[in-house]
């Protein structure tokens, strides 16, 4: 009798059944089989396995000479049509599953194990023992112990691991229909304004950002993916043009991983040694898991020196304690070497939308309310902070519900070391009223921990007017500001847009013309031209903001509308007029940018003989004012201002927004009087950098 290895067989179906209903189940039958008895198809099917993988495995040599022992666990199915396939392999080596599979892949097709009459298949577990022994092939009906039946749950159990990876998808980039954020850059932003803003659409365009899935309905983001994207076969050229660097997709979940980089070198004219530089390393994490639910995070690290009015301004916003300054937009900064800055960030938010019509956010970020440049209303330009946010859309209507949790963070109100925390809730109303025009409501109350009151629930509910609540708790217990929007479409190439704030008003003092204190509000007036002069992607936008003295301030100090020293609407506070013209034009992955503002500020004077506020800082209490009427605009030590940016760049990576870039600012801040903290200053910035754009800079204060 031939000699050969016995692989110990552990053949066992999957049996649901009484043992009296054997004979309704017959196993896969091999040809030769087909004449033996009913009650013996399974031990010549046994049989005939192991004869074929007996013949046909061969033990890798570098196995071989390793003189390797142990074992390969094969668990393979009979399948409906009589097709034998590997549902899971188990070895110390990968070569010794991949020569497994190759000769489970070589028997031939055969007569499928019916039940009942009916096609099904069976599973089947064996074990190759490693090295292969010489032993005499004998049957289960002469004296081999009959394997114990593997459960459904073992079989589960061992096939999890790889079933993972087999659950892999192409990677479809599932981020244009997903709940995510689109990262809001003003440049950006102008890519899709337009086809949001054509004539009949059912679209709101002021509270920011946008989700993806809103702004796919109007903009093609796959059909631009192609469009910009470069050929290229090899690994390393997708990564670096058009991919993210860490992609996977299953069937209930994709995720993507991308370095962040902003990379900055430039020159500046006022600088002791003219070099400014910003260095920044980070990692940006973005998901989803099923259809509902989106995750986003985003680390930085990073060490910079700015132009001059930038690193003064950074240290004139300094909290309590010994860091020296607050990057405006991103957050407080401790000293690095002798004359830098080192800002750690984080930015993170879940978004999750149980029905079509909501959806919820809840992460450390900024917002945005507005189709301008500057908000009145809500703005990012402060530093990120805690937030809950509501967007319902039905009908013609979105409405946004905003909380969020701030910091003062001034020597005046520490506590224990502690930075104070404040609160503030907001509604907006967006209502397509027809075609055209657009108008919404706006109202936000802020409040802050005193007396133990914590985070208020009165102000949790999502559609009470909060002037009403703020009598309720005492008028001393918040600071209520009401808004409002409209946008007009003149036609698919240009809209015109506004917004009116309101922090306080007489209507009394209006009448008597006295240009009363207490009439705290400003406006926004801004018209867009799509498409300029019939040139694609040329975009032409010119908005005028005016702010009245002491808006958005308090007499209790701590109610400003404020977030780590900065506003948390207009860069600017309060006390001006401003007029910006700007153009934005792309071509494939090229894109320019300017930017032209001209404004007056009115400041304070605080040279000691002259103490009193003149309504620029929302910081100080509005009853340390001069005088009670007689109250304009550019009050105080009036200054002229004037900022031009002109950035001009290539897109490198669509998918992470990674650009090359060079930049060049000229500002002229000129007072009318110069005292220790305002004087007069010319700024010539160039700057050259490589940036993954997320946000928004705000050179322009």
């Amino acid at each position: 009798m031939k000699q050969f290895i016995v692989l110990l067989l552990l053949f066992v179906t999957y049996n649901f059944y009484a043992q009296d209903a054997l004979y309704l189940e017959k196993p896969p039958v091999f040809p030769s089989c087909e004449s033996s008895a009913i009650d013996s198809l399974q031990t010549c099917f046994n049989k005939q396995v192991l004869e074929h993988v007996y013949n046909n495995f061969r033990v890798p040599e570098r196995i071989s000479k390793e003189k390797y022992k142990g074992e390969v666990v094969v668990i393979f199915e009979v399948d409906t049509t009589g097709q034998f396939r590997v549902v899971y392999s188990d070895a110390l080596y990968n070569e010794l599953k991949e020569e497994a599979k190759r000769v489970f892949s070589e028997f031939p097709k055969i007569k499928p194990a019916t039940y009942n009459g009916r096609n099904t298949f069976m599973q089947y577990s064996i074990p190759i023992k490693i090295p292969l022994a010489n032993q005499t092939l004998v049957s289960s009906e002469e004296g081999v112990n009959v394997p114990k039946a593997v459960s459904k749950l073992e079989l589960a159990a061992k096939n999890e691991f790889e079933n993972v990876d087999k659950e892999l998808e192409a990677f479809e980039n599932k981020t244009f229909k997903s709940q995510l954020n689109i990262q809001f850059t003003h440049s950006d932003y102008a890519r899709f304004d337009r086809q949001m803003n054509l004539i009949g659409t059912n679209s709101h365009t002021a509270s920011k950002p946008f989700l993806y899935s809103e702004v796919s309905n109007y903009y093609d983001f796959e059909e631009e993916q192609e469009r910009l994207k470069h050929e290229t076969e090899t690994w390393a050229g997708r990564k670096l043009w058009n991919e993210h660097l860490v992609q996977l997709q299953g069937k209930d979940y994709w995720f993507s991983v991308d370095p962040i980089l902003d990379l900055e070198f430039g020159i500046e004219s006022n600088l002791e040694n003219n070099k400014t530089y910003n260095n920044t390393r980070g990692f940006n994490v973005q998901g989803g898991l099923g259809s509902k639910l989106n995750f986003y995070a985003s680390v930085f690290e990073s060490q910079g020196r700015f132009a001059e009015y930038v690193n003064q301004y950074a240290e004139s916003l300094k909290a309590f304690g010994p860091d020296p300054a607050i990057i405006p937009g991103r957050g407080i900064a401790k000293r690095f070497k002798t004359d830098s800055y080192d800002y750690p960030v984080a930015e993170a938010y879940l978004s999750f939308t149980p029905a079509q019509f909501i959806n919820i956010q809840f992460g450390h970020g900024k917002n945005f309310i507005g189709d301008g440049y500057r908000s009145l209303l809500l703005s990012d330009v402060a530093s990120p902070h805690p937030f809950l946010k509501l967007n319902t859309k039905f009908w013609k209507i979105k409405y946004t519900n905003t909380w969020m949790w701030l910091k003062d963070v001034r020597d005046e109100v520490e506590e224990d070391k502690a930075f104070l925390t404040k609160f503030i809730a907001n509604h907006y109303l967006s209502w397509n009223v027809s075609k055209r025009l657009n108008i919404g409501l706006f109202e936000s109350v802020l409040w802050t921990n005193s007396n133990d009151r914590g985070f208020d629930v009165n102000y949790l509910n999502p559609i009470i007017f909060y002037r009403a609540i703020e009598f309720e708790t005492g008028q001393g217990a918040g600071n209520a500001i009401l808004g409002a929007s409209a946008k007009y479409k003149w036609n698919d190439n240009v809209n015109i847009y506004s917004q009116f704030i309101l922090d306080e008003f007489s209507l009394g003092d209006v009448k008597a013309g006295e240009k009363s204190w207490k009439n705290k509000f400003g406006y926004q007036l801004g018209v867009k031209y799509f498409n300029a002069f019939k040139v694609d992607n040329l975009l032409l936008q010119f908005e005028y903001n005016r702010v009245r003295p002491y808006t958005y301030s308090h007499n209790t100090i701590v109610l400003n509308y404020a977030h780590n020293n900065q506003s948390m609407a207009h860069l600017w506070g309060a006390n001006f007029s401003e007029a910006i013209i700007i153009g934005r034009y792309r071509y494939k992955r090229w894109f320019a940018d300017a930017k032209l503002i001209f404004g007056t500020r009115g400041l304070d004077f605080n040279d000691g003989t002259d103490n009193f506020s003149y309504g620029a800082d929302i910081y100080r209490d509005y009853n340390d004012r001069p005088f009670d009427t007689g109250v304009e605009v550019g009050q105080g030590l009036k200054a002229k201002v004037f900022n031009g940016n002109l950035q001009a760049g290539y897109l490198i990576n669509p998918a992470t927004n990674l650009k090359v870039f060079t930049d060049i600012t000229v500002r002229n801040f000129n007072p009318e009087a110069t005292t220790i903290s305002t004087f007069n200053n010319e700024t010539l910035w160039v700057n050259f950098g490589l940036r993954t754009d997320l946000f928004n800079w705000y050179f322009d204060n």
